[in-house]
């Protein structure tokens, strides 16, 4: 099997940041955002944040050369079922989110937990930009700028013992200001969402946890205030709007597992070999690359990290471990 490297991404699939830059000079011009604007942290929630940068470093290691997809679709087009079902209905209803004050509760085998105000867990002086490919079940894929910090040296803050070999993450339970968990509006999913990684897994350099996107506070729609992005997984491994985090022993139970085991597994690497029992892994369509019958583009096993992450299965069977 070939597997592509990340370095062998043409050059001429360089970033394109032009219909970027002229949406921000739009909200300039509407008086949306000051020029020169920028916040020290994370600081308010998304309401009063619209618009507004963050002040990060652009780790050199995760900017491959591929053309960013366009910030209208990256914060337009979503899964997000805490807010409906369908793409759209995310960016619609979440719009009042509240994101401030935020606490994220650490449990488990580890020496640090507790309640924590998440600028205690996500340091603002510590935020960097990462140029991440998100690839979705349903076959399409993004690429973007993601902002945040490492999930490892979050998890090493929290000391976790030998008896911790695997993290698991919880989404905010509150109907109230998150329709898609009244009722069956939310695809009957059982609630709160909650995801999970092996340790090793955890601790690989690559999980982030973010806290923006496009330089900017991360917009409700796509996890506000902090969201997970495993990029070698699909997209629903990159759970949003963390407020639990556990530390346990055995492998913890995850949402898509619990609906559909048949058709999720706890691992959900992307790998184009095992197709979805509904339809195949094997191509993918690059959101902002034409219209939706353009030629769709081969699936890269790990969805291109292999470099980074094929040791972690070594000697697994990914067919049975899916």
């Amino acid at each position: 099997m070939i597997i592509k490297r990340a370095s062998d991404i043409k050059s001429s699939e360089i970033t394109d940041k032009s219909v970027y830059l002229r949406r921000r000079e739009f909200l300039k011009a509407a008086g949306i955002v000051s020029a020169g604007a920028a916040i020290p942290g994370l600081l308010v929630a998304r309401a009063e944040a619209a618009a507004q940068k963050l002040i990060y470093k652009k780790n050199a290691a995760f900017r491959p050369n591929e053309k960013l997809t366009p910030y209208q679709d990256v914060t337009t087009y979503n899964n997000f079922y805490e807010f409906g079902t369908g793409k759209a209905d995310p960016a619609r209803n979440a719009t009042n989110f509240k994101t401030r004050p935020w606490t994220i509760t650490v449990e488990g085998h580890a020496k640090k937990t507790g309640t924590f105000d998440l600028d205690e867990l996500i340091k603002p002086h510590a935020l960097e930009e990462r140029i991440y490919r998100l690839r979705c079940v349903e076959a399409w894929s993004m690429v973007i700028p993601w902002v945040g910090v490492p999930l490892a040296d979050v998890i090493k803050r929290m000391q976790p013992t030998s008896k911790a070999k695997y993290v698991q993450f919880e989404t905010l339970h509150d109907p109230e200001q998150m329709p898609g968990q009244r009722g069956f509006l939310g695809g009957g999913l059982q609630w709160p969402y909650v995801e999970g990684l092996r340790m090793d897994e955890a601790m690989n350099p690559l999980p982030l946890l973010a806290v923006g996107l496009y330089g900017e506070v991360l917009p409700n729609q796509n996890g506000a205030p902090v969201r997970l992005v495993v990029p070698w997984k699909y997209g629903f491994k990159s759970i949003k709007s963390i407020v639990r985090i556990r530390f346990v022993e055995s492998m913890p139970q995850t949402t898509w597992n619990i609906a559909a085991p048949h058709e999720y597994g706890f691992y959900s690497n992307v790998n184009p070999e095992v197709d979805h029992p509904r339809w195949s892994q094997a191509r993918e369509r690059r959101l902002g690359e034409g219209s939706f019958f353009a030629p769709k583009r081969p699936t890269l096993m790990f969805n291109g990290y292999a470099d980074q992450v094929a040791h972690l299965y070594r000697g697994m069977n990914l067919k049975k471990f899916y």
